[in-house]
């Protein structure tokens, strides 16, 4: 199997993201939160039928089909794209917990199960799969710039000064 880092990422991910989940239906619906830490972060339950920040709240049905959609795109780029970097599998494989995750959520309950409260930065309430979704994201962008430093030698943008052997002059190098 190819990608293997992929659907490691990914099937560990999505199992966090539901366990966690299961947890806080079963500890935080029937009661109220849990101040972790008072007036910083708190253990709330929501049920957002929206996207982050309770964006598209009126577009449940949508969003539903946004998140299967995604979740095969990237399944597919894991099966039958060529071999991908380790950022690039890290990172496309929490993309895909993430959509899966809350995908569950969409297709079973109508809504995702949200509980992470960051009091103190009047942040909107999230989950596990959010997390998995912004962390892959900054894997594909720790990726990109790797890739772009290896392409070009340097981390650098700008052009680098060159002595060219056996010539008087400085040229610079590209």
């Amino acid at each position: 199997m190819k990608n293997k880092g992929f659907w490691l990422a990914g099937i560990l991910g999505v199992i966090l993201d539901q366990a966690t989940k299961h947890w806080a239906v079963e500890r935080l619906l029937p009661g109220p939160e849990i101040e972790l830490w008072p007036g910083v972060f708190h253990l709330t339950y929501v049920e957002n039928t929206g996207a982050a920040w309770s964006l598209f709240e009126d577009s449940a049905e949508l969003l539903k089909w946004i998140s299967l959609g995604v979740a095969l795109a990237l399944g597919l780029l894991a099966i039958r794209g060529g071999i991908l970097s380790r950022w690039e599998q890290a990172g496309y494989g929490l993309v895909w917990a993430g959509a899966v995750g809350n995908g569950i959520d969409r297709f079973v309950n109508g809504y995702v199960v949200d509980f992470f409260n960051l009091i103190w930065i009047r942040f909107p309430v999230f989950n596990v799969a959010d997390v998995a979704i912004n962390l892959g994201v900054a894997c594909l962008l720790i990726g990109l710039l790797q890739d772009n430093s290896k392409k070009t030698g340097s981390t650098s943008a700008s052009p680098r000064l060159e002595k060219k052997p056996g010539r008087d002059s400085t040229h610079f190098k590209d």
